[in-house]
C-alpha cells in the first residue's frame, strides 16, 4: 500500500465514529496506488493447450499441402474428409455439406452438443487463392519464428487454430454449452457462393458468431471489416480482319479503354475507405482480329452498402455512354459480403477477448482491414460477431504467406478460453 493512501485509510479509520463505512471503500478505491488484481492464467486450459502444440502443427502441416484453391473439387474433398474425420473424433456429429453453386467441394459441418445454455457458431475456410501443384512448389516449412505455404494463414491457420481449441475443451471434459457449431466454408475466397445460404441460417439459429480469420500483426482480433463486390464491365463490338479491313471492326477492347479512363482517378485505389481496383482484363482471342468483346472486373472494397451503390452507378452511367461507333456497354455485379461495422457488440465480445489474453500477460489490440469475411453476414442477420481470431500472420495470397509460431499456444489459448466464457455468458442477439 503507497504511503498516500496508508495516511488515507488511517484519517478514515481514526473518524469512523462520524463517517460511515462506505466512505472507506470509496477513499480506498480512489487511492492513486490501487489497481484491480492482476487475471490469473487458467492452469488447466495452458496445459490442455500446450500439449495439442505438436498435433496443431503437424495438422497445419498436412492441410497446408494439399492444394485447395476455391472451385478444387478434388483438394478441398481430400481435405474435407480428413477433418470430417479428425471432428467426429472429437465427438462431434459430422456432416459433409454439398455446395451451393457448383464447381465447389462440400463444406464441412461439426455439432458439439453440451449441456449449457449458450449457441455459438465459429466459422473458417479451407478454400485458398491458389492453383493446382502450389502446394507441391512450395509446400510446408518452418523456421525458427515462422510457418510458410499456401493458405497457412488464411485460412488453414484458422482452421487448426479452432480445432485445437475444441480439442483441448474436449480434454477437460468442457461441455457447459447447448452447442457449438463449426463449419469450414467451402469458398470464402470468392465471397462464399458455396454456403453462403447456410451462413445465414447458421448466424440465426446462433448467439454469437466467431471467425478464424487470421490476426494481424504484431497481435491483434478484427473488429471492423470492408464489405466486398466485384462489378463487371462488358463490352460488345464487332470482329474484323485487323489488317484487310479494320475499318469494319467496332474495337470492344479500346471502347472498354475508355470506360476505364472514365473512371481514373474517381474512387481511391487504396487506404481504410472505399477502394476500387481493376482485377481481371481480358479481350480478344487472336492477334489479327479487331476484338469483339472484352471484359474488365472492378473488386469494390466499402465501408457501407451505400458506398457500393455509389460505385456501382457511377459504372452504370458511364456505360450509357460509348467513344467507339456501334459498340454496347453491359455492367453486371457479383453477390457481395456485406462490410463488418465495429458496434456495441463487436466491443464486448473484444473487450472479453482481451481480458482473457490479459491472463497470459498478453496485450490484444483491436484492427480492421480491408478483408472481407463470413462475419459480415453473421452480423448481418442479427448475430454479435468477432473476427480475426486465428494465428497471426501476414502476406497473405502472396507466395510468402507466414504465421508467427509464437502466437500459435497463446492464439489457441485465447480461443479455447473465450468459448469458455462465452458459453457461461453468451451475448443476446440483436434480431
Amino acid at each position: 500500500m503507497s504511503r498516500a493512501l496508508h495516511r488515507g485509510v488511517a484519517v478514515v479509520a481514526r473518524g469512523a465514529s462520524q463517517r460511515p463505512v462506505l466512505g472507506l471503500c470509496a477513499l480506498v478505491l480512489a487511492g492513486s496506488a490501487w489497481a484491480a488484481p492482476a487475471p490469473h492464467r487458467d492452469d488447466q486450459v495452458y496445459r490442455a493447450v500446450e500439449a495439442q502444440r505438436p498435433a496443431t502443427l503437424a495438422l497445419l502441416k498436412d492441410l497446408v499441402n494439399v492444394d485447395s484453391g476455391t472451385g478444387d473439387v478434388d483438394g478441398g474433398t481430400r481435405i474435407g474428409k480428413l477433418l470430417l474425420q479428425r471432428l467426429r473424433a472429437l465427438g462431434a456429429e459430422v456432416h459433409s455439406v454439398p455446395a451451393e453453386a457448383p464447381d465447389l467441394p462440400p463444406s464441412v459441418l461439426a455439432t458439439f452438443t453440451g449441456s449449457g445454455r449458450a449457441r455459438i457458431l465459429v466459422i473458417a475456410h479451407f478454400d485458398t487463392v491458389f492453383g493446382p501443384g502450389t502446394a507441391a512448389a512450395r509446400p510446408f516449412r518452418m523456421d525458427t519464428s515462422r510457418a510458410y505455404g499456401p493458405g497457412v494463414g488464411d485460412e488453414k491457420g484458422g482452421v487448426v487454430c479452432a480445432f485445437a481449441a475444441l480439442a483441448a475443451l474436449e480434454q477437460l471434459k468442457f461441455h457447459d454449452f447447448a452447442k457449438i457449431t463449426f463449419l469450414i466454408d467451402n469458398s470464402e475466397e470468392r465471397g462464399s457462393p458455396g454456403s453462403m445460404n447456410l451462413i445465414k441460417n447458421l448466424a440465426r439459429e446462433h448467439d454469437v458468431e466467431f471467425n478464424m480469420e487470421p490476426g494481424d500483426p504484431p497481435d491483434a482480433i478484427t473488429v471492423w471489416r470492408k464489405g466486398s463486390s466485384s462489378i463487371e464491365i462488358a463490352v460488345e463490338g464487332r470482329a474484323a480482319h485487323a489488317g484487310m479491313a479494320p475499318q469494319d471492326g467496332r474495337n470492344a477492347a479500346l471502347e472498354l479503354v475508355h470506360q476505364l479512363d472514365a473512371l481514373d482517378g474517381a474512387f481511391p485505389t487504396a487506404g481504410d475507405g472505399i477502394t476500387v481496383n481493376l482485377t481481371l482484363l481480358n479481350a480478344g482471342s487472336r492477334n489479327n482480329i479487331i476484338p469483339d468483346h472484352a471484359q474488365a472486373t472492378l473488386n469494390v472494397r466499402f465501408r457501407s452498402p451505400e458506398q457500393f451503390e455509389q460505385v456501382l452507378a457511377r459504372v452504370e452511367a458511364d456505360a450509357k455512354t460509348t467513344r467507339i461507333a456501334d459498340t454496347r456497354v453491359s455492367v453486371s455485379h457479383g453477390v457481395a459480403f456485406p462490410p463488418l461495422t465495429e458496434n456495441a457488440a463487436i466491443d464486448a465480445l473484444a473487450a472479453r477477448a482481451q481480458g482473457i489474453y490479459a491472463e497470459l500477460g498478453r496485450s490484444l489490440a483491436k484492427s480492421g482491414n480491408g478483408g472481407a469475411s463470413e462475419s459480415a453476414v453473421a452480423m448481418a442477420e442479427g448475430t454479435p460477431a468477432l473476427d480475426g481470431l486465428g494465428f497471426v500472420g501476414g502476406d497473405f495470397h502472396t507466395d510468402h504467406e507466414w504465421v508467427d509460431l509464437a502466437s500459435v499456444t497463446p492464439r489457441v489459448y485465447l480461443f479455447a478460453r473465450l468459448l469458455q466464457e462465452t458459453a457461461k455468458h453468451p451475448p443476446t442477439p440483436t434480431r
